[in-house]
């Protein structure tokens, strides 16, 4: 009976060992799917609203290669956004707390008006999986006026495979 107390106790000393000395990461799932390989652009749809009723959707082309990458760092660039061929000079990145938000203070030139933007600093995280990453920007607060107009744009992208490897 001793003999049987004895081996149960040192086999769940054994498996708690073993559980505890597996290496840690620094990394939550969600920042090891960003950090994964670089994200292309693959689409951009803006929506358009009068409080909560759509009034129009405009799917806007994506004729250059755009690619999003984020560093285990938590650093970020973004090269040709708009088309423009530039690489965005390195910027930090974060998720806020609750990881339902991309913030960054990654500016971009654009062809706007004033020339450059900071196209995602506040973007909801859409959709994250392997392969795939949706974010919205915009009018993306979660209480707005009824009759208030609201612009909200949707950046779709696909991971790039690095070094012919997922």
């Amino acid at each position: 009976m001793k003999s049987t107390r004895w081996l149960l106790i040192f086999t769940g000393l054994f498996i708690a060992l073993v559980i505890n000395s597996c290496k840690k990461s620094s990394q939550s799932p969600i920042q090891a799917l960003f950090t994964g390989g670089q994200w292309q652009l693959s689409s951009v749809q803006v929506t358009y609203y009068t409080g909560n009723s759509q009034d129009s959707i405009v799917t806007i082309s994506t004729p250059c290669i755009q690619d999003f990458t984020f560093s285990a760092n938590n650093t970020c660039t973004y090269s040709n956004f708009d088309c423009i061929t530039q690489t965005s000079p390195v910027a930090q990145w974060s998720l806020t707390g609750n990881q339902l938000y991309l913030q960054t203070n990654m500016v971009c030139k654009d062809t706007t008006t004033a020339g450059s933007s900071m196209p995602f600093s506040n973007a909801q995280i859409f959709n994250l999986g392997q392969f795939s990453l949706v974010l919205q920007t915009g009018d993306i607060q979660p209480n707005y006026s009824l009759t208030a107009k609201r612009k909200i744009i949707q950046w779709g992208f696909v991971r790039e495979k690095l070094n012919g490897v997922d």
